[in-house]
This record gives structure tokens, sequence and C-alpha cells, in this order.
């Protein structure tokens, strides 16, 4: 049996883990050690691998999957909303480039076919790179984000017409008709791709979802994605394409989420080699014979690229500063130039002196896209300060982020069974916004049809999350009845915000020490609660007085939720005035009218003297204020912040009742 691919792929990474880890050091983008280990490696180098077409091929499927996860986040909507970008913007981008390009080709002595296909080449950028820099920075959704995405759309539907009109340059092929005839095939597969997906893929998922497998339901994403995708190969489009069609038709559901958590790793993995596989091509002996060559061109294709793009942008009437980003970040070789290159040294288009120039400087502009990001905005802002006011204007826009629940400062609720939607009710009722997680999917539908906000997905994943805003969230109750997944969401949680509240509930006493030293702030177990409940209603039963009966509750509470946060501060890293505070706890009660507190002061003394608790805030309808003047007088409805043992906060409670 053979093991070459496997030997090939144990060579590839383990280069990669020393070269990336000895590029991080130097603070150097990832990628740039992945196109360096596939130099090393190439079989211009050191020649460890001998079969570079299955690393290649192995290597769209990276870029494969890059195109099916950005459909996913981008949704149809959006694309739909940002067509003006795709059809004007790229088209303008593509069109003036290759015509630049041509007429440079010419006054250099090439042949107008040599011209025109080197325009074919200089015309298109990198999806794969630029799309997963702006996806890790976080700038899908900023205004250069937008144009770059609507720009490269229409570069990747221009592949396919470019294939076709290559021979035709070369002097082969079917001539015109050949072209419109495959042409009108693609747009045919495109429309049935798209509806067939619209329609079926919500259909699958279900019947797949009601399995409740993990596995079923990530081989429905693959075979979805790559199903589509070799569909859309059929007729001559780009792989890639039929990816996005599909990740598009996918972003509509209410599955998207989850689909997001379970590719990124394969994305991921896939798209190192893709850019291993990129570097493998590079003769680093052409750099050397011909240094100056290869400089002046990458200039020439960084110069022509960013001006052209700019001024894409500019005519959308963008403001100057995201055209400038966006020009400056287009400003290199896409992967499918590759693919297009090849096909055109078949053609004679290329000989193998220009075909490996070529190489070289897209390589570099590749290398440079990283810095052009970090970059970017500092010199888009040294430039048009320098503009003149005319030059300054720009009326579009393109919008934000495209979330279903845009918020902030609110709860996230993972698990939405009997003590999720009794929170969730209690939240609405108190005007505090929230977001669900939940993996039952009859439970997101059914809520979804009564305008809650909630998520299909595993909130143990980190895409899930991010997608509930876990940034800009307050507060997350993880209230499901798993103890192991309990434990896997607070530790995700905690590392993706150190500083974020954490309420966990749990069945039994034994599972609160694990749950602390994942981070948890509050664990609240069922198994003590409902012993609470029991002898509530026993003592009931019997005739007991209320206060009596919360007098005993108060005890009970004070002493084994004492040993509770005793566990918990002995697994807290932090140190500050919680660790103080052993003994008391903080309560908030409202100034009911008719309640003896009503119409009071401080200085009378009335909550000190009574149940010794100490006044920290009141709250009286938007003015907050700490730490109250004597003089301050208790009015209906002021919110008021005590501290206290208890027992004393028992005694507090009856003050402000009515």
């Amino acid at each position: 049996m053979e093991f070459n691919i496997l030997k090939d792929l144990v060579l590839l990474f383990g280069l990669a883990l020393v070269t990336v880890v000895l590029f991080r050091q130097f603070k150097l983008p990832s990628i740039i050690g992945f196109l360096c280990t596939g130099i090393v490696a190439g079989p211009y180098t050191l020649g460890l691998i001998q079969n570079t077409h299955q690393v290649e091929q192995m290597a769209e499927i990276g870029v494969v999957l890059l195109l099916f996860t950005i459909g996913i986040e981008f949704s149809l909507k959006e694309l739909l909303r940002i067509k003006h970008l795709v059809l004007w913007g790229g088209g303008l981008q593509v069109g003036v480039t290759i015509l630049i390009v041509t007429l440079l080709g010419l006054m250099f002595g090439f042949s107008w076919q040599q011209s025109t296909f080197f325009g074919f080449l200089v015309s298109l950028s990198s999806t794969a790179i630029l799309m997963k820099l702006l996806m890790d920075a976080g700038e899908m959704d900023a205004p250069h984000g937008k144009a770059c995405l609507g720009i490269l759309i229409f570069q990747d539907l221009c592949v396919v017409p470019l294939m076709l009109f290559t021979p035709f340059l070369g002097g082969a092929g079917d001539g015109i008709l050949g072209i419109l005839l495959v042409s009108l095939k693609a747009v045919v597969v495109v429309v049935v791709s798209h509806f067939a997906a619209r329609y079926a893929v919500p259909w699958i998922f279900n019947q797949v979802v009601r399995t409740k497998s993990r596995e079923l339901f990530i081989l429905t994403i693959i075979f979805v994605g790559f199903g589509t995708a070799f569909l859309t190969a059929q007729v001559g489009l780009s792989l890639a394409l039929g990816a996005f069609i599909a990740g598009l038709a996918i972003s509509e559901s209410e599955y998207s989420h989850q689909v997001m958590g379970d590719i990124i790793p394969f994305r991921d993995a896939f798209m190192s080699l893709f850019f291993i596989s990129v570097g493998m091509l590079l003769d680093p002996s052409a750099v050397i014979r011909q240094p100056f060559t290869v400089l002046l061109i990458v200039l020439a294709i960084v110069a022509i690229k960013w001006f052209v793009a700019t001024g894409a942008s500019l005519a959308l009437k963008f403001p100057p500063k995201p055209a400038l980003i966006s020009g400056l970040l287009l400003a290199q070789i896409g992967e499918f130039a590759f693919v297009l290159s090849y096909s055109g040294k078949q053609f004679g288009l290329l000989d193998d002196g220009q075909y490996q120039l070529f190489l070289a400087a897209s390589v570099a502009t590749m290398a440079l896209t990283p810095f052009s990001l970090k970059y970017a905005e500092p010199f888009a802002n040294s430039i048009s300060l320098r503009l003149p006011a005319i030059l300054k204007r720009g009326s579009r826009v393109t919008g934000t982020s495209h979330d279903r629940f845009p918020m902030e400062d609110h709860v996230i609720i993972v698990g939405f069974g009997v003590n999720g939607k009794n929170l969730a009710r209690v939240l609405n009722g108190n005007g505090i916004r929230y977001i669900a997680i939940e993996s039952n999917h009859h439970t997101v539908k059914t809520e979804r049809k009564k305008g809650v906000r909630i998520i299909f997905g595993d909130a143990s994943r980190p895409e899930i999350l991010s997608h509930a805003l876990i940034e800009k969230a307050r507060i997350i109750v993880i209230a499901i009845s798993d103890a192991t997944a309990s434990r896997r969401v607070a530790a995700q949680v905690r590392q993706l915000r150190p500083n974020i509240h954490i309420i966990v509930r749990t069945r039994y006493i034994a599972e609160m020490e694990p749950l602390y030293k994942l981070g948890a702030n509050d664990v609240v177990p069922e198994e003590f609660e409902t012993s609470v409940e029991i002898f509530t209603r026993v003592l009931r039963t019997y005739m007991i007085p209320n206060e009596q009966i919360d007098h005993c509750i108060a005890e009970i509470r004070r002493d084994s939720y004492q040993m509770f946060r005793t566990v918990s501060r002995r697994h807290s890293h932090a140190t500050g005035i919680s660790g103080y505070l052993s003994g008391v706890e903080l309560a908030t009660f409202r100034v009911q009218p008719g309640s003896r507190i009503e119409g009071s002061q401080l200085k009378d003394g009335l909550l000190r003297d009574r149940s010794g608790v100490t006044v920290l805030v009141v709250k009286r309808g938007e003015e907050i204020n700490s730490n109250p003047d004597p003089v301050w007088q208790f009015e209906p409805d002021d919110i008021v912040l005590v501290l206290g043992k208890p027992s004393q906060l028992v005694f507090a409670s009856h003050l402000f009742e009515c």
C-alpha cells in the first residue's frame, strides 16, 4: 500500500510548524510562513515533495471551503444589497485593469494576444488571502471590506469567460460560438444550483438535525458544499464559485452558525496547504537571475491595481479613505491567476521564463498583502488629508453588520428549557435584552416564530458564541442539564471573555467545584434549591408564619452558600473587594407605595436600626446616587442597593413592602 501522499503531508505540516513558529517570533504573518514552506519543500529547492499535483488538488479544497464559509457569513440578502459593488465596481476594476495592462504590453513590443492575456492575469486578486485576512481582523463589515468582497466576487465570476477566451487568444478553441455556448450553460447551472440549494438545503438539514447525530450533520455540510461546487465545475465554472453559492443558500437557515463552527477547522487546515502549494510552484533561481525585473513587475502590478481599484471605489461614490484602503488591499495577484497562467503556458501565451517571472511577482504580491492590511489605514489617512475638499466627498454607504440580533450589554442564555424560558420571561419584563443559544432545532423553530432572539448551535464553539455577540454581553447563564457540556461552555466562555460574569445551573452540589475551577462566578445547584423548596412547603403545611419561614431560608442559604463561595474564592485568580465581604451580600429593593420606608430619610435610621443593612446606591429614574446624603428622602419606585448579612436582608425586605 502506498503512503506517499501521507508522507508528503507529514513533511509539509511538520516543516510548516517550524517555519510559522519562527516567523511568528518576528511578528510576521502565518501566510508568509506557509509560502516559504512551499518554496523550501518544492521541487526547485530541496525537492522534499515529489508529487506536487496531489498537494495542489488538496490545496484547492481549501479555496472551496473558504468560499463556502464566506457565503455562509455573508447571506444572499446582503449580496443582493451590494449588487452595485459586484457589477459596477468589479466590472470597472477588471475592465480597466485589462485595458491598461494590454496597452502597456503593446508599448513593450508584445503581441495583442499576449498583452491581453497579461491583462487577464493582473486583473484577478486573491480571494483566499484577502478574505481570510479580513475575516481574522473582523473587517468584513467595514466599508472597505464590503467593497473588496464585491469586486472579488465579480473577479471570480470572470474566471470562466477568461478561461474560455484564453484558447481563443492562443489560436485554438471553437471560436466565439463555443464561448457563448459554454457561457450559456454556465448561467443555467448557476441558476439551477441556486434554486435547488435554496429549497432543498433547508429540507435536507431538517431531516439530518432530527437524528441528533453530529457526524451526519458534518457529512451533510461537506456533501452540500462540495456537491454544489462539483456541479458548477462540470460546465467550466470554478469550484470555489459553486461553494460560494452553496454557502449563500445555507446562510439563510437557522443552522448557519453551527455549520460555520463545524467547517472552520477543516477550512483552516486545507487553506494552509493552498499557501504551501503556491510556494512550491516558484523557482527561486528565477528571482536570483533577474531580481530587478521581478521587482519592477511587482511595483507595476501593485501600482496599477491600487490605482484602478481605488478609482473604481471612488466612481461608486465611496469616501476617499475606504476607497484607498480597498485599492491597496486588492493589489495582489489571485490564486485563480495561477490556473489561468498554466493554461496560457499550454497555448503558447507564456514561455517558461515568463511563467516563472509571473509566479515570482505573484508570490511577492501575496506576501505583501498582510502588510498592506496592517498599514492601509494610516496610508489612506495620510493621503486623504492632503486631498482637496471636493474629492473628500462620498455618499456611498454599504451598511453595518448583518447580525440578526444587534445589541450590547445583554444576557446570553445557553439552553432554552424551563430555566432558560423563565429567565427570558423575567428579562423581558424588566427590559433587559438577551440572546438564547439552543441545540434543539424544534425549540429554535418554535421560539423564533414567537419572536425570541435565539440561535441554533453548540455554545461550546467559539463561532456560536461570537454570533451571540459575547464580546458585548454582560452576563452568560449556562442553563443546560449536561454537566460535561456545561464545563466545556464555561471554559470556552472564560477563554473568550475573561471579564464576563458566568452563572451556571447544575444538578448536584458535587459538580460545583469543577465549574468554579473553570472560572464560573456563580453556580446554582438544583439539589440544594430543591431541598429549600421542600422544607418551605413542609413548614407552610404546619402553619409556620411566613416571616419565620423566610428567616429559616435565610439561615440555610447563609450557611450553605457561604460554603459554596468559599469554594469559589479558592479557585478564583482575582483578588479584590469580594475577598473582604465574607458573610455579607448585596441586595436590591424597590420602594413600594405605602411601605414603611416611604417618606423616611436616611438620617432617621429606620433601615439601619431595624435591619442593620447599609445603603450603598439609590436609583431614581435614570439618576443614580452613590453613597446618598443623610437627608435623602425615599420616594415610591426608588431602587435601593444595600449591603448586609442574609438575615438582615430578610428584615430589610419587609420595610420596603406595603
